[in-house]
């Protein structure tokens, strides 16, 4: 439009450019359409993606979980050894090293007595004497009739060498001879038995002196002055023991008699003194096990050179040696009681269990003894169902594990 405001004429294109022209929009049209389209694929595709990753990765953490849950978790223990014979205190009765009673051996009255309870003899040492009036009677007869037999034999010796000599003579015949030197055989006899009578006689007049046999203390006066005592009655006068040292006898239990032997060391408590140990040692065992109690008699030696310890007295003692290794302990509530036996169930390093057979020792309650099928490295499953089978995959409580559904997350993420 000029300034005028005369409208010009618009003066015509020329064919071809107009057609160019034409063909150009058209283009461009199509580009922006087909851009428009490229783009929008783009956006859904991403969008389905966006909406289907999320979808899987959660269908793969459920899918773990369910796994997870479905694998049994359990608690687990190991068998420990279980009491030892060093840490093990038993009854036990302390008696005196040497200990005897003392009777008479032989008949009459008691005269006087030298000792009372409590006293310290020594060997030999005068205890008591005893009177023996048809004792001395009959000593007094063998010694009579002992002489009697004497007197007899050599009259027969005389008449003997008397009828040899006349035997040769021809005074006498052979066979009064033969009379002669047999009955002077026969004196001879007599005389010894005689003799033999006399000094069993003056040995027993020796017994009325009752003397110590060994040294020690006079636990036991069974007597008193003019009391009748017979050599056949078997009632005591005395009893002498031997104190210096004790002697202890405990019973040990099946489950550690293995491990007794000589010279082991072991301490002795007395109740009645608290805070006071007193070494002893093993000397010796029966070798044998009592079939009545299925404990083996152990005897231990102490020193009781202060007589500290009565003898007799109840003791306990504890063996602080022991050569045999404690059975294994499990608690009770690992076993399984099935047709086959005891059972427990081990849980293996892949995580599978195993049913083992187990052999059982002694009860205690709480925790039982595992003599075999186990041992202090396997992990037993506690509290274990009754419909555990073996070859079942469990998860230890309180084990490292891989968190759920990480594996899944993992692989998702890498696609």
């Amino acid at each position: 439009m000029n300034p005028s405001g005369i409208k010009e004429p618009i003066s015509p294109l020329p064919p071809r450019e107009a057609l160019a022209s034409a063909s150009e929009a058209a283009a461009s049209a199509g580009a922006k359409l087909r851009n428009a389209a490229i783009v929008a694929a783009v956006l859904v595709v991403i969008g389905a993606v966006a909406g289907l990753i999320p979808r899987a990765m959660h269908r793969n953490t459920l899918r773990a979980e369910t796994r997870e849950l479905a694998i049994q978790t359990v608690s687990v223990v190991s068998a420990v050894p279980g009491k030892n014979a060093a840490g093990l205190m038993l009854p036990a009765e302390a008696k005196a090293l040497v200990e005897a009673p003392i009777y008479a051996r032989t008949s009459g009255y008691v005269k006087r007595y030298l000792v009372d309870i409590g006293a310290q003899v020594k060997a030999g040492d005068l205890l008591a004497e005893i009177d023996t009036p048809e004792l001395n009677q009959e000593l007094a007869q063998a010694r009579a009739q002992l002489a009697q037999a004497e007197a007899a034999l050599a009259l027969a010796k005389m008449t003997d060498s008397r009828w040899t000599e006349l035997l040769k003579t021809s005074s006498v015949s052979e066979q009064e001879a033969a009379e002669k030197k047999a009955d002077l055989e026969l004196k001879s006899a007599t005389v010894e038995a005689a003799r033999a009578n006399a000094r069993r006689l003056e040995e027993l007049q020796s017994f009325e002196r009752v003397t110590a046999p060994f040294a020690g203390t006079i636990t036991v006066r069974g007597t008193d002055v003019g009391q009748l005592v017979a050599s056949s009655s078997g009632s005591e006068l005395f009893r002498l023991a031997q104190t210096g040292t004790l002697r202890v006898f405990v019973r040990v239990p099946q489950a550690v008699a293995r491990g007794m032997a000589p010279g082991q060391v072991a301490e002795l408590t007395i109740p009645e003194m608290p805070g006071r140990v007193f070494p002893a040692k093993v000397v010796r065992t029966s070798g044998a096990m009592n079939a009545d109690s299925r404990t083996l008699l152990v005897e231990l030696e102490v020193d009781n050179a202060r007589g500290e310890i009565l003898a007799g007295t109840y003791v306990q003692v504890r063996l602080t040696e022991s050569k045999v290794d404690p059975a294994l302990t499990l608690p009770s509530n690992t076993l399984l009681f099935r047709a086959e036996g005891p059972q427990v169930g081990v849980v293996g390093p892949d995580g599978k269990v195993e049913l083992r057979r187990v052999t059982l020792g002694r009860d205690f309650g709480p925790s039982i003894e595992v003599l075999g099928g186990v041992g202090p490295a396997d992990r037993v499953i506690l509290n274990p169902a009754d419909s555990l089978v073996g070859g079942t995959t469990v998860r230890v409580a309180g084990a490292a594990k891989e968190p759920a559904g990480g594996a899944a997350a993992t692989a998702a993420s890498a696609k």
